[in-house]
């Protein structure tokens, strides 16, 4: 064990860590070893003190999640040479794991995972009971349905894995200092930092908060929330048990959903770990409320074998063999919990160069393949990849401490649940950012949760069977959305859109500014349009509705997941550049409803002396008028694609403006519509979703996003020059349009294109859809999907797995439906038009 250092030896660096476990670490080796002088990493106690030292170690190429499965495969393959670059032994062992299905259920969920890992490259199997018994011959089969295995999983020593990436780290020039504890941090005018420890000051061009469960305290010093909670994990370690000690190969990890528990080989015994129901699961809340005690640094909680009795029931039903082991150990221990289980990673919004690698509820795994994805971030200026979900700027005001810790409750016990689509979780709802509507509407519909606010997902009719019923397959909102369909293209439909991101931008320099940041050109005065931000790479980093409203006074309207996410690379943009302008965030001052269908217009007259007719009042044209007295900003757009207004408002006139407006369309038979609803609208239209067709994966050329993106513009719009190149090169894949021939299941998104067929000698997987439904238009599925080039032309026969079975689909002229603006505009030149 090496000896610590009593002194800073800098006090200038270029990036100050703030914490030793294995997430600092290989934060601190990635950045050195890609060639960054001055990385300094602070460490208050020692190396892997906190959660780390006492990790249960499992490593896993699996993840329900499609990007965060590049940083498990990015991890493991970092683990398998670790030691032949720095010469430290890591114990990393890997027998493969697989992931028990005792229920149908939980069969389907393993089809729909495949179906989602087919068009990455790491090995996934669904696998037979007889597999099953023949990797893990101690199993009792009674209950086993099917496998889903993972080869090259494992488990690694957390203790040696941080020591490697420490001798690296080393290695390549950065510098560990401990004991050192950070005891303030002063963020100075230029940007950078000031920070504070007993042995002197260091200044930092950035600082990194990877500081576990310690990362509270970090944020606290610059007046932030991070809305983290330390939970109690348990693991059990037996003796010797004399069928494993004859096995002549290691057992592969064994993941039983049903009892809720990993169970792996250590050394001659097992080892498992259960996670507990939310009800029986312990928090420290003490440690929110009052501060980790001070000395806490390689200490355990009290073990409580009574909270995990069932699931030792479970194992040892599962493991027959379990029950004639002896515990030997049993290690209770804090892990950190964010509310949805997920890291926070990346740069925080609202405090310059600050940026966070924190939340790892499984940080082991997430190690290697988050320091090498932060340190391409911050080198770069872009993330590598998309991994908006952990974003740390999805949380926000809302995101109290009672919420965190009904979250951590839900998300420790829901650990093994089955992972549906469109899955909602309904602890700590609703927060306090509800829409004006909400009291008003919420025992009509079933509503989803996004960003902290609730939205209508589809509404209630007599005879509905109502509720949150998941499934694989239709479910009970499948008719009553299909009647919303119905509403909006034959009538006239009203739905609450108050969760978009609303930002006001005004000042000398807001033309300039939104010049450079967007691709498309500035709207006029009166005008609205779609834009992009892109990335240096010419990545859609974000994708906005621009509206000037007054000379040099604009209205940015992004969806609600990328609020904050778009405001911080906007801030940061107007520093970087001085910009001479003013952003404020209007989200949650702002309600918006949206009314959509052939009758919007007949509707609202009856509301306003302002003149709505096209004539007066044109596509994508914005204005402030009064409806029923109510001051709105209106737009004229609708992400349905037919006749429509968005209606900008304050959020405590939403009730007034909502009853004036269902009030006016009684003749035409107004009526609610859901979020479902919309997306079936906007897929039949052909409308790409930021997230889905575009994000930080894709460009927007192959995105189908040209018609936006004005590379011809004066101005040196971020991105373009890279965007030059990839056109000047060619694309190697574009986004098309399918459609499909399935049963009683949708394509949603993220489901592996094939071509050729299964059976077919040469079948393989050659691309992924993006999103898709039941299009109630056409009587059919349809999706998006990225394909090679070659494979893009319309007319195209490929295949679409759903729930282990191959479709056929076609790629088709999109979209399946012309939008209302474009029917008018071939109307009035005599064409007809397909609807």
């Amino acid at each position: 064990k090496e000896a610590s250092s009593s002194s800073l030896r800098k006090d200038r660096a270029d990036t100050v860590i703030i914490g030793g476990g294995c997430v600092g670490v290989s934060l601190a080796y990635h950045l050195a070893k890609a060639g960054l002088k001055d990385v300094v990493l602070l460490e208050k106690s020692e190396l892997t003190a906190g959660s780390t030292w006492h990790a249960a170690g499992l490593t896993t190429y699996f993840h329900p999640g499609i990007n965060l499965k590049k940083i498990h495969a990015y991890s493991i393959k970092l683990y398998e040479k670790l030691e032949e670059e720095t010469g430290q032994p890591v114990g990393f062992h890997q027998p493969g794991s697989i992931r028990i299905a005792s229920t149908p259920t939980r069969v389907d969920e393993f089809k729909y995972q495949m179906t989602r890992a087919g068009w990455h490259p790491t090995e996934q199997y669904l696998i037979t009971p007889e597999k099953v018994q023949e990797l893990f011959p101690l199993l009792n089969m009674d209950k086993v349905l099917a496998g889903l295995y993972n080869p090259g999983d494992g488990h690694i020593d957390p203790y040696s894995l941080t020591m490697a990436l420490a001798a690296g780290a080393r290695k390549y020039g950065a510098q560990l200092n401990y004991p050192v504890q950070v005891t303030n941090l002063n963020s100075r005018s230029d940007g950078t930092w000031e920070v504070e420890t007993p042995l002197g000051i260091i200044q930092a061009k950035r600082i990194v908060n990877t500081a576990g469960f310690w990362a509270r305290e970090v944020g606290k010093m610059i007046g932030l929330q991070h809305p983290l909670i330390p939970v109690h994990h348990q693991y059990v370690v037996t003796s010797t048990i004399p069928e494993v000690k004859a096995l002549k190969t290691e057992l592969p990890v064994i993941r039983d959903l049903e009892g809720s528990y990993y169970l792996r080989q250590e050394r001659d015994g097992l080892l498992f770990g259960p996670y507990e129901s939310e009800e029986k699961m312990k928090l420290q809340e003490s440690w929110v409320t009052n501060g980790v005690p001070p000395g806490f640094g390689k200490e355990l909680f009290e073990s409580d074998l009574d909270r995990i009795m069932e699931h030792i029931e479970a194992a040892m039903e599962m493991v027959p063999v379990l029950r004639k082991a002896d515990i030997v150990n049993t290690i209770a221990g804090p892990i950190t919990y964010s509310p949805d289980i997920l890291p926070m990673v990346g740069p925080h919004q609202g405090v310059r160069n600050y940026w966070v690698a924190i939340g790892f509820g499984y940080g082991i795994i997430h190690a290697g393949g988050m320091g090498k994805y932060l340190s391409d971030w911050i080198l770069e200026g872009e993330p590598p990849f998309d991994l908006i979900e952990v974003d740390p700027n999805r949380y926000g005001k809302w995101t109290t401490t009672e919420y965190t810790a009904a979250k951590a409750r839900e998300s420790y016990g829901f650990n093994n649940i089955v992972g549906y689509p469109k899955e909602e979780r309904f602890a700590g709802r609703p927060t306090q950012r509800t829409s004006g509507l909400y009291d008003l509407l919420k025992s009509k519909c079933s509503m989803g949760f996004h960003a902290g606010w609730e939205q209508p997902h589809w509404f209630y009719k007599p005879g509905d069977e109502t509720g949150y019923k998941p499934s694989f397959r239709r479910t009970n909102w499948f008719d009553p959305v299909g009647r919303e369909y119905k509403q909006v293209m034959e009538k006239v439909g009203v739905i609450d859109l108050s969760p978009f991101g609303k930002f006001k931008v005004k000042g000398t320099d807001s033309v300039k500014l939104l010049d450079h940041l967007f691709a498309n050109v500035v709207p006029k005065v009166g005008s609205t349009n779609i834009s992009h931000m892109l990335t240096p790479r010419g990545k859609v980093y974000a994708e906005l509705t621009v509206s000037q409203l007054y000379p040099g006074e604009f209205m940015l309207i992004t969806g609600s997941g990328s609020e904050l996410h778009d405001l911080r690379w906007i801030e940061e943009k107007i520093t970087r550049g001085g910009y001479k302008v003013e952003i404020e965030n209007m989200t949650d001052e702002m309600g918006v409803l949206s009314v959509a269908g052939p009758y919007a217009r007949q509707v609202l007259q009856k509301l306003t002396n302002e003149d709505l007719s096209d004539a007066s009042f044109k596509f994508l044209q914005c204005r402030h008028l009064k409806l029923s007295n109510i001051d709105v900003t209106a737009i004229r757009i609708s992400y349905t694609g037919e006749l429509g207004w968005e209606l900008y408002h304050r959020k405590e006139n939403s009730v007034a403006l909502y009853n004036a407006i269902m009030e006016a369309g009684q003749k035409e038979g107004i009526d609610d519509f859901g979020t479902y609803a919309l997306n079936t609208l906007r897929l039949e239209k052909g409308f790409r979703a930021w997230g889905a067709e575009m994000n930080c994966d894709t460009n927007p050329l192959e995105a189908g996003l040209e018609y936006f993106v004005k590379l011809n513009k004066a101005a040196e719009f971020t991105g373009k020059q890279a965007l030059k190149q990839i056109k000047e090169k060619g694309l190697k894949r574009r986004l098309v349009y399918l459609t499909l021939e399935t049963d009683n299941v949708d394509p949603e998104g993220n489901e592996s294109v094939w071509h050729n067929g299964k059976a077919r000698t040469i079948a393989r997987v050659i691309g992924n859809t993006t999103s898709g439904c039941f299009s109630y238009g056409a009587q059919q599925s349809l999706a998006f999907a990225y394909v090679p080039m070659e494979l893009s032309k319309v007319g195209q026969k490929l295949e679409v797995e759903l729930l282990g079975k191959n479709y056929p689909a076609t790629i088709i002229q999109e979209p399946l439906m012309l939008t209302e603006p474009t029917r008018m505009r071939l109307q009035r030149k005599g064409e007809s038009p397909k609807i």
